[in-house]
């Protein structure tokens, strides 16, 4: 089934990321939820990965601050390329807003899938909700589009 990436308000779509979120950190990385539900959705940008018939399979969001973070893709729906898409997306979402030293904090198992798309490491290794992670960087280029 294919899928596609759209850009969604917190309002609207709170339920079906939230259900996302739920799955991937609190239930699989048991991410506690009151660190995962941390206030600043309700301010960022959203991104959702949706089926033809409109399921939800993967979200991110993109805060004011260029920031990537609470990028989740269903198991089912890992190494199909949908975090590639979502990323792919909140890279150009920083674009439009005019953020070109765009950060991130990856969990180190996924350090590979960001450096794919340019991000370099930024930091040692820090414990964030009990998760190893790093801080990455990507620094945009003005003039391509």
């Amino acid at each position: 089934m294919n899928y596609f990436i759209k850009e969604v308000d917190w309002p609207s779509y709170q339920a079906q990321i939230s259900a996302v979120r739920q799955q991937v950190f609190i239930v699989e990385q048991q991410v506690p939820a009151a660190l995962e539900w941390d206030g600043l959705d309700e301010t960022a940008q959203h991104l959702l990965a949706l089926t033809e018939d409109g399921k939800a399979i993967g979200c991110a969001r993109v805060l004011s601050d260029a920031s990537i973070g609470r990028m989740a893709v269903l198991a089912d729906w890992r190494s199909q390329g949908v975090g590639q898409a979502l990323l792919k997306s909140a890279i150009q979402l920083c674009r439009e807003n005019g953020w070109l030293d765009i950060q991130l904090s990856a969990q180190t198992h996924a350090i590979a899938f960001y450096e794919r798309a340019g991000f370099k490491v930024s930091s040692d290794e820090y414990m964030d909700a009990g998760i190893p992670h790093k801080a990455m960087k990507l620094r945009l280029d003005s003039r391509t589009s």
